[in-house]
């Protein structure tokens, strides 16, 4: 028996889906709290119960338990299985209702509770999944039911459903999977740990150990198709205890090996991710190194783009006025002299404009500002203004000291 828990907002959403499979015949009311088994009736008793707890956001539980197909139990029975559930997961004074489904290949409960109580007191949810897990194990030993091996004891990791939905639209197997496998065929052949790195490694699978100073090892990941893959998230047979238990592995012998196998995949990650930037620059027309740059320099960057726009469209203003004017040189496309003079006006009002922006950018800008021009040198600064910031700086260190 499986469960899959969700908790939320909002009560109605999932209540109207459960009494809508109903209205289909494809499920049931197998016992609820409530007074009538209509929806709105439902939800005003629902509210009546939060406002004793109002302030609390996720106040709503559902979860659905799963049967295997050969598990056709009796309605009675199955009342059963979810009342001992809600009770042993301390939901024994709550608002809930309970329906059975006939929608899947397998028979299965959906159960909605409310998590505040009638008396206002709120079924903590820390950890769970965790207590979920638990209570499952204990009735399926008590009802006799097909007992499930615990997520602690499973060997791998099960697919889930986006991998599972994937693997139905391509019939390709995903990273994971296939990673498991190769894994499993590598490990089945008892090899020692130079041998199952470099076997590992020659089916494109890069291996990184969590290796300390003293050459002890606490953990492994698995490079695989791009991805990174911690030991633990394939399963407890592919975690660094389980590893070097079907290896033969000695830590001084091997510490070496490893460190190297190390060095190896942290390069390849290096590469992977210099690829990966390379490839981006390329795609929008800016080279790393630029890029960097750029993000240096974004204010910069976006004040100066304003006057750049400004001073083309007032290029696109003076040349549409020189055709009106009709002169000789603008039909040839020779910039008559106001043309030029404005123009010449204009640059210079931009160059004004990026020093200003390019000073409010930095520290103490106010200051520099007025010392230093456009492309000046610091040799080129005003004495009469450095003199006055020099005294201005005397007298006030003059007055700390008094």
């Amino acid at each position: 028996m499986t469960a899959d828990q969700v908790k939320g907002k909002g009560f109605r959403g999932a209540l109207r889906y459960n009494l809508q499979k109903v209205d289909q015949g494809v499920a049931k009311i197998l016992n609820m709290t409530f007074t009538s088994g209509k929806e709105g009736s439902i939800m005003r008793e629902v509210a009546l119960v939060r406002m004793l707890r109002p302030n609390l956001q996720k106040y709503f539980y559902h979860t659905s338990l799963n049967f295997p197909p050969n598990e056709n139990l009796g309605d009675e029975q199955m009342n059963m299985i979810a009342n001992e559930y809600l009770n042993n997961m301390g939901f024994d004074q709550h608002q809930y209702a309970i329906f059975r489904h006939y929608d899947a290949d397998h028979p299965h409960l959906h159960i909605l509770v409310n998590r505040i109580g009638y008396d206002g007191t709120v079924v903590s949810d820390s950890k769970d999944y965790q207590r979920s897990e638990q209570v499952l194990r204990k009735l399926e030993k008590q009802h006799g039911l097909t007992q499930v091996i615990s997520s602690r004891q499973a060997q791998e990791r099960a697919m889930t459903k986006n991998e599972l939905e994937m693997m139905k639209r391509t019939n390709v197997p995903s990273s994971k999977m296939q990673l498991q496998e190769i894994i499993k065929d590598v490990l089945s052949r008892k090899l020692d740990a130079t041998q199952f790195i470099q076997s590992l490694e020659s089916k494109g699978i890069n291996v990184l150990f969590n290796q300390a100073s003293t050459g002890f090892v606490s953990g492994i990941s698995y490079g695989y198709e791009g991805m990174q893959f911690k030991g633990v998230h394939l399963g407890n047979a592919y975690k660094w205890q389980a590893i070097k238990n079907a290896i033969s592995y000695e830590q001084e012998r091997d510490r070496t090996t490893i460190h190297q196998a190390n060095v190896r995949t942290r390069e390849w990650q290096r590469s992977t991710r210099a690829v990966e930037s390379t490839a981006r620059g390329t795609a929008t027309g800016i080279d790393a190194d630029t890029e960097v740059a750029a993000g240096n320099r974004k204010d910069i960057q976006q004040g100066t783009g304003k006057l750049q726009d400004q001073i083309r469209a007032k290029d696109s203003r003076y040349q549409q006025a020189a055709r009106a004017d009709g002169q000789p040189g603008n039909q040839s496309g020779v910039p008559d002299q106001k043309y030029l003079i404005q123009r010449g006006a204009d640059i210079q009002s931009q160059q004004q404009g990026r020093q200003q922006v390019g000073h409010q950018a930095l520290p103490g800008s106010d200051f520099i500002g007025s010392l230093l021009g456009t492309d000046h040198l610091a040799g080129d600064m005003d004495q009469s203004a450095l003199n006055e910031f020099k005294r201005k700086r005397k007298k006030r260190k003059g007055q700390r000291l008094g």
